[in-house]
């Protein structure tokens, strides 16, 4: 029974590394998502996230850490499923971030980044 607990314990690790790497996403989707990145890096606003606020380098740095973990699992497929599970509410406590640029109110950053992507869309067609 232990030999076959140790089998196990180096085999699972193996299979887990051994699992093929999800297709890269579409030229336009991989582009799409870029230029949320770009947007949220180059703004001038503050991002709230769990009751704290940050900015924009920080609010990117996390989205990315975020973003990074969910393509590794093959969890992203467009840019609204970047924004919905990677840009728009806490994995821990299930709470919006926040995006307040200057003279505005706090608004839920996903409806900013969908805002965006509707415009960069219409710049494209």
């Amino acid at each position: 029974m232990k030999t076959l607990l140790a089998a196990l314990a180096l085999a699972l690790p193996l299979a887990a590394a051994a699992q093929p790497a999800p297709p890269p996403l579409p030229a336009r989707t991989q582009a799409e998502i870029n230029h949320l990145f770009d947007y949220i890096a180059h703004s001038d606003c503050k991002f709230n996230r769990n009751g704290s606020w940050h900015d924009m380098a920080k609010a990117r740095s996390h989205v990315s850490m975020k973003y990074e973990y969910l393509v590794e699992r093959g969890m992203i497929d467009s840019a609204e499923t970047f924004i919905d599970k990677a840009a728009s509410k806490s994995s821990l406590s299930g709470e919006d971030y926040l995006v307040q640029c200057p003279g505005g109110p706090a608004t839920p950053s996903a409806s900013w980044l969908k805002t965006e992507l509707n415009r960069f869309r219409q710049q494209k067609s």
